[in-house]
């Protein structure tokens, strides 16, 4: 093996299981917090999310205010309007509850509200130059692990791009993983959010940053995902939804350790052309990249899976995509999703702009990205 080098950090202290999130009120008190944003969206606070959070918050004596105008694959406007909301408030603490929305537009407006700027400021990594405040993440689904990562997905409010922005400060500092959150998930939530953990696991596992601490990460994080997919999609089964979760955090800790590949570099696109939900479009995309990956990553499947020959491995692999799909009721074609046998090549050509497809195992370029999106169309 040649010499490796990666940064990897998993001090963040973890809280979870059945009933966690009611330790938020002596969680947010180890931060000396007085004053908390506890960000969320209107589909958690209708479930009565943030109602138990804001309570449990006050009655540490922690004063609370609620930001929960924030929509699916966030805007920088969404974040704009929740540092509006919280500039006079005089916040030390900010607490993300909900999917991976909101908790990347808890991260935002962390970025927005201690530096200042608009979201596009801080497309990359480390550009925030003054501290950042403390931040706790809650996740209500079972698939982004954004509570893992230091960065956040914000869509360019004019072009629909997404921007992704990280810094070691915007990860969350403390994390509850409560499996109780979930059982309030529609099952279209479930399948797609646990698909999008899924591609998370396999193409952190072969992508080009991939190092030992990131494929232990991603191995484990697929084992659990495989092992409860049908389970935790089907119904609201606490045993299921709470492997499954943990199965998405560890798939965003193999992130946060590697990268990801073609299969979101696809993906995206899908969403900012056609609003196509994030976990839906790269589950759509998945088995094609898969495939086109194989060539390179056939030995890397195989140590994944366990199986004899890397063929096998793929095989395998795809076969329980397909049945993930069924069971979600997930869509397996563009043309499903309204995308027109003309779009493919404007989608190609953003496809090989994203950042992701930089690191996919095999080389991806626009080619490339025309190739898979004509393989998925029909």
């Amino acid at each position: 093996m040649e010499p490796l080098e990666f940064e990897v950090d998993i001090s963040v202290p973890l809280i979870c299981g059945d009933g966690s999130v009611g330790l938020i009120g002596e969680a947010a008190s180890q931060f000396a917090a007085r004053r908390v944003l506890l960000v969320s969206d209107p589909g958690v606070q209708a479930a009565g999310h943030v109602e138990v959070v804001a309570q449990r918050l006050e009655q540490a004596g922690i004063e609370t205010f609620v930001f929960s105008d924030v929509h699916e694959n966030p805007t920088g406007l969404d974040v704009e309007n929740g540092r509006d909301y919280a500039a006079p408030l005089q916040i030390d603490l900010i607490v993300g509850l909900g999917g991976g929305s909101a908790m990347d537009c808890a991260k935002g407006v962390n970025f927005l509200l201690t530096n200042g700027g608009k979201m596009q400021d801080y497309w990359g990594m480390g550009k925030a130059c003054v501290p950042m405040l403390p931040s706790i993440g809650i996740p209500t689904t079972t698939g982004t692990g954004s509570e893992a990562q230091s960065y956040c997905l914000i869509s360019d409010a004019d072009t629909h791009v997404k921007m992704a922005c990280g810094d070691p400060q915007a990860r969350f500092r403390k994390v509850i993983l409560d499996p109780e959150l979930t059982l309030t998930m529609p099952q279209s939530v479930a399948a797609a959010g646990a698909m999008d953990a899924v591609s998370h696991a396999l193409e952190s596992f072969v992508c080009a940053k991939r190092n030992p601490i990131s494929s232990a990460f991603a191995q484990q994080a697929w084992k659990l995902l495989d092992a409860h997919f049908e389970r935790g999609v089907q119904s609201p089964c606490l045993e299921a939804r709470a492997e499954l979760q943990l199965g998405a955090y560890l798939a965003g800790l193999a992130i946060e350790a590697s990268m990801l590949g073609a299969a979101h570099a696809c993906a995206n696109p899908l969403t900012a052309n056609f609003g196509l939900t994030h976990g839906k479009a790269v589950g759509l995309m998945l088995p094609h990249v898969l495939i086109f990956n194989s060539e390179v990553a056939g030995d890397c499947y195989q140590q994944l899976t366990g199986t004899l020959r890397p063929m096998a491995a793929v095989d395998h692999l795809l076969s329980r995509i397909s049945k993930f799909q069924e069971v979600g009721e997930l869509p397996r074609t563009l043309q499903q999703c309204g995308v027109g046998e003309e779009d493919l090549v404007l989608l190609a050509d953003q496809a090989s702009r994203q950042w992701t497809g930089k690191f996919n195992p095999r080389p991806f370029d626009t080619a490339a990205g025309l190739r898979l999106y004509q393989e998925a169309f029909r």
